[in-house]
């Protein structure tokens, strides 16, 4: 079972100053005349086919140093709602795995023939319910 791949997008045009450049260069990997062309560029596409664990913190740091961002789920091609928080899982449509192994939605539970099989796959089936 695979988990999705996210992506983090830079939305518009980011503040000037050391702050965005240096938080593309940290999220990245890339040099400060890559990153500046890389926010020069925007819309674009920062990071790709990294996990959710990965795309929530850079979206974080790259927030934080005020380049605008969405995180965009691999499975289903939805645009993430700001912040790290579980996701309803209404609006996806995943192409292999059920909904339920995505880790940016907010199930509690998978009923899949291999969670029923084999268990919960780590990470999976075992978020505690939302407090409503």
């Amino acid at each position: 079972m695979e988990d999705p791949d996210f992506a983090v997008l830079v939305t518009g045009a980011a503040p000037g100053g050391p702050a965005p450049l240096k938080a593309v260069r940290a999220v990245t990997g890339l040099s400060l005349w890559h990153s500046r062309r890389l926010l020069d560029d925007a819309p674009t596409v920062a990071v790709e086919s990294v996990p959710f664990d990965l795309a929530g913190p850079a979206a974080r740091r790259l927030r934080e140093a005020g380049v605008p961002v969405a995180v965009r789920c691999g499975w289903c091609r939805r645009t993430l709602p700001e912040g790290e928080a579980p996701v309803d899982p209404g609006g996806c449509d995943p192409r292999v795995e059920p909904a339920a192994h995505c880790p940016a939605n907010s199930l509690t539970s998978c009923d899949c023939d291999f969670c029923a099989a084999y268990g919960p796959l780590p990470g999976h089936g075992g978020r505690p319910a939302a407090e409503g």
